[in-house]
């Protein structure tokens, strides 16, 4: 496919996972991509095996307004907009509210909410002009609760609001607003996780008995963004191999 052809998309946190499988999808269906990430190695690593034409990375913590700013800015000014805003860059910290630390409970909302404002709010004036859209990775815990995770609970459930608050400001702008909601995805952010013990608890939970892949969840992004979604917005989609149909009862 080639939906993207001539069309500019900003992936941020496109240095690892979910983010780096975003842009290669964009990139094969033809778009001009800009990778942010915080870390420059990994943008690096993202940036290699794209065509260099098309790319163009740039270090940011988007966390900083006046950084999140100047990542749009250097879109445009290499490619003449922006189309599409994926908003992905996402930390987490494990424990309760007795357990969390301030710092990273600051933390964790700096990436995961203030930095999708900063860059939506810069980018806004360009997908208007472009009729585009914005794409934001909330999660199911962004739907739901989990145990000990209050901190990345409550960043998503913040997303997932935004999300729709963002879709009901802009859709006469012409601008769509949509997230993907992944579950449990292998990805360097769960590699702590990624035990024995918690994969089979996954896979009781998960009617199609795998875990998420970075490629399923940029699948999804590329379809929201995409005009084949051209009358969707304010959805929070749940990319998680059927989990979500559960009404948490146990198989019987």
């Amino acid at each position: 496919m080639a939906r993207f052809d001539g069309k500019t998309v900003i992936v941020t946190g496109a240095g690892s996972g979910m983010g780096a499988a975003a842009a290669r999808r964009f990139s094969a269906e033809g778009a001009n991509v800009v990778l942010v990430d915080i870390e420059k190695d990994g943008l690096d690593r993202g940036a290699k095996d794209l065509p260099g034409e098309r790319t163009l990375i740039k270090q940011t913590d988007t966390g900083k307004r006046q950084q999140a700013e100047e990542a749009v800015q250097a879109a445009v000014d290499r490619f003449g907009g922006v189309d599409v805003l994926i908003n992905n860059a996402g930390t987490l910290a494990q424990g309760d509210v007795t357990e969390t630390a301030e710092e990273d409970w600051q933390r964790v909302l700096d990436v995961n909410v203030t930095g999708y404002f900063h860059m939506a709010k810069a980018a806004m004036p360009h997908l208007k002009q472009a009729k585009g859209s914005i794409v934001m990775t909330s999660s199911v815990s962004g739907l739901g609760g989990d145990w000990g995770m209050v901190a990345y609970n409550a960043s998503k459930g913040a997303v997932s609001n935004m999300v729709r608050a963002m879709a009901l400001d802009h859709g006469r702008d012409g601008v769509r607003v949509n997230a993907v909601c992944p579950t449990f995805t292998d990805t360097g952010m769960t590699q702590d996780m990624k035990t024995d013990e918690t994969i089979a608890a996954f896979l009781q939970r998960i009617p199609m008995q795998r875990i998420g892949q970075p490629e399923d969840i940029a699948a999804v992004m590329a379809f929201l963004a995409s005009d084949d979604a051209g009358f969707v917005t304010g959805v929070n989609l749940p990319v998680d191999g059927g989990l979500s149909a559960s009404n948490g009862q146990p198989a019987q």
